[in-house]
C-alpha cells in the first residue's frame, strides 16, 4: 500500500503504473462484527459508545465483478448513517446485508460476518470489472453513496425508486472507511481537483442529499427569493442546504444550537439566523406532548426575520423533536421536505395545519446518479465548498464517531485511509487559491472554538 500512495501522489506517474502495482489480498478496514450485534440490547442509545463496536483490521480482497472497481481510498468522512451502523440502531445493519445477499449472484458477498462501513470517499481507481467503459485505472474520483440494480422498471424513472435501491457502506458491505473500497462504476464521480483527499471526500453523501431535497423538482424544487427554514444549518446536512440556497438565490433561515454556530451561519452568508438555545425554544412539554404555544412563538419569530413572511421551504431532518414545528410555520401552500430523523423517527404533527392549508410533505432519500453528478459538478467548479471541520486517521474512527454521536461538530468530519497526511491530493492550486478561505471555513471555526474553550480551562 505505501508503493500505492507513492505512486499516486507522484506527479509523474501515469495509469500504467498503477496498474503495474496489482491489488493486494487483503486490506486495513473500520468494521463491525456480526457476533456483536446484540451487544448494546437493553443500553439507551446515548450511553452506546461506537468504540465498543468498531475495530481496525485486515480482511479478504473482494474482486470486482461487471461493471464494478476497486478504488484505492485516499480518505473517507463520518455520517450519521456511520453513528446508526455503530451503534447497531435502528437495526444491526447484518440484516440489511443478509436481505442483500439473498438477490444471490454477486449480492452474496456481502454477507459477512464483518461489515466495512463508510459511506463517502476520495481516491483512486485500481482495478476495474468487465464491462467498465466510463472509467479506468488511475483515474481520480469520489463514490456516489447509492447502489442500485436497475433490474426493475420503477428504477428507470429515478433510480432512488428502483426496488433494490441502497445506501453502499450501510446497506452494503466493503464501504469507504478503508484502504480500499468495492463499488459500482455508477457511483463513481470526478474528484474536485482544486480539493485535497479529506476535502473531496466530506461533500459527497450530504451534498447530494442536500441538492435533492431542496433543488429538484424531486424535492422542494426551491426557486430564487424562497425563504427556506434550515434545521442545524451548519451542520453535515445543513451546511450544504445553506449554501445551495444562497447560491440558488433564496432566503435561508438557519437554526443552530450556539453563538458559535450562529457566527459560522453568518460565515456562510446567511442573514437570517436563530440560535434554538439562546432563545429557549422547547417544543416538547415532556415525552408525550407537544407545546403548540412554542410552534407559534416560533413562527412569529421566523416572521419578524423575514419581514412579516412565512418560510415556503423547510429543510427538515431531526425528525420527531422538530417536525410539529415544521408543519406549523411553513406557509399555505408550503412544501416540508424530510430526508432523516436524527431525533426520532416516530413524527408527530397537528393535520389541520397541513391539509387546512394545502401544505405538503415531501420524503426525500439521497439522490440518484444525475442529481449526485449535478451536486458533484457544483463542487467541482467551487460554487459550493466543504465543510470540513476535522480530520482523524482511520485507526482513530471510532472518536470520529463518537464526535458526531455527541454533537460535537461542525460541518463534516473526516478520515485519512491511505492518505499518510492531510494537504494532499490538489492539483488545481490557482483555482484553490481564489477559494481557499472559503474552503478552510469549518476548519477555521473548530480551530476557533478549541481556542476557546482550552481558554476557559487555562481561566
Amino acid at each position: 500500500m505505501r508503493e500505492l500512495v507513492e505512486v499516486i501522489e507522484s506527479p509523474d506517474s501515469v495509469p500504467a503504473d498503477v496498474a503495474a502495482l496489482g491489488v493486494p489480498g487483503s486490506f486495513r478496514a473500520a468494521v463491525l462484527h456480526k457476533e456483536d450485534a446484540g451487544r448494546f440490547e437493553g443500553v439507551p442509545l446515548r450511553e452506546r459508545r461506537p468504540a465498543d463496536s468498531l475495530h481496525i483490521e485486515e480482511v479478504p480482497t473482494p474482486e470486482p465483478g461487471p461493471g464494478e472497481v476497486l478504488v484505492a481510498v485516499m480518505a473517507s468522512a463520518v455520517n450519521y448513517n456511520t453513528v446508526w451502523s455503530a451503534l447497531f440502531s435502528p437495526v444491526p445493519t447484518f440484516a440489511l446485508l443478509e436481505r442483500y445477499a439473498r438477490l444471490g449472484g454477486l449480492a452474496a458477498r456481502h454477507d459477512q460476518p464483518f461489515h466495512v462501513i463508510g459511506s463517502d470517499l476520495s481516491g483512486v481507481v485500481v482495478k476495474c470489472g468487465p464491462g467498465v467503459r466510463r472509467w479506468g485505472i488511475g483515474d481520480r474520483v469520489v463514490a456516489h453513496c447509492v447502489s442500485v440494480e436497475l433490474e426493475d422498471a420503477e428504477g428507470h424513472g429515478d433510480p432512488m425508486l428502483d426496488p433494490e435501491q441502497r445506501i453502499w457502506g450501510y446497506e452494503t458491505n466493503y464501504g469507504g472507511l478503508a484502504d480500499l473500497a468495492l463499488v459500482k462504476a455508477t457511483q463513481l464521480l470526478p474528484k474536485a481537483e482544486h480539493l485535497t483527499w479529506e476535502e473531496a471526500a466530506a461533500p459527497g453523501l450530504v451534498n447530494s442529499t442536500a441538492y435533492r431535497q431542496l433543488v429538484t423538482p424531486n424535492g422542494a424544487g426551491m426557486k430564487q427569493g424562497d425563504n427556506v427554514l434550515i434545521w442545524g444549518a451548519v451542520g453535515g446536512l445543513g451546511s450544504y442546504a445553506t449554501q445551495l440556497a444562497l447560491a440558488g438565490g433564496a432566503n435561508p433561515v438557519c437554526v443552530v444550537s450556539s453563538p458559535e454556530k450562529a457566527a459560522l451561519a453568518r460565515e456562510l452568508g446567511a442573514e437570517l439566523i436563530i440560535d434554538r438555545n439562546a432563545e429557549g425554544y422547547r417544543f416538547w412539554r415532556d415525552p408525550q406532548t407537544q407545546d403548540p404555544k412554542e410552534w407559534r412563538r416560533f413562527g412569529s419569530r421566523i416572521r419578524e426575520l423575514t419581514g412579516g413572511e412565512d418560510v415556503d421551504i423547510v429543510f427538515e431532518h431531526p425528525g420527531r423533536e422538530t417536525f410539529g414545528a415544521s408543519v406549523y410555520v411553513t406557509r399555505k401552500g408550503g412544501t416540508i421536505v424530510t430526508c432523516a430523523s436524527t431525533a426520532g423517527y416516530v413524527h408527530e404533527y397537528d393535520n389541520r395545519y397541513l391539509w387546512m392549508s394545502l401544505k405538503r410533505i415531501v420524503g426525500s432519500h439521497c439522490a440518484n446518479y444525475r442529481e449526485a453528478w449535478q451536486a458533484n459538478r457544483l463542487i467541482t467548479k467551487a460554487r459550493i465548498h466543504p465543510t470540513l471541520s476535522r480530520t482523524y486517521a482511520l485507526e482513530n474512527v471510532a472518536e470520529a464517531v463518537e464526535s458526531i454521536h455527541r454533537n460535537e461538530h461542525h460541518g463534516k468530519v473526516g478520515v485519512l485511509c491511505l492518505a499518510p497526511t492531510e494537504g494532499l491530493g490538489v492539483r488545481d492550486p490557482e483555482l484553490r487559491a481564489r477559494h481557499e478561505p472559503a474552503i478552510n471555513r469549518f476548519r477555521t471555526a473548530a480551530q476557533r472554538a478549541a481556542g476557546t474553550r482550552l481558554s476557559g480551562v487555562a481561566a
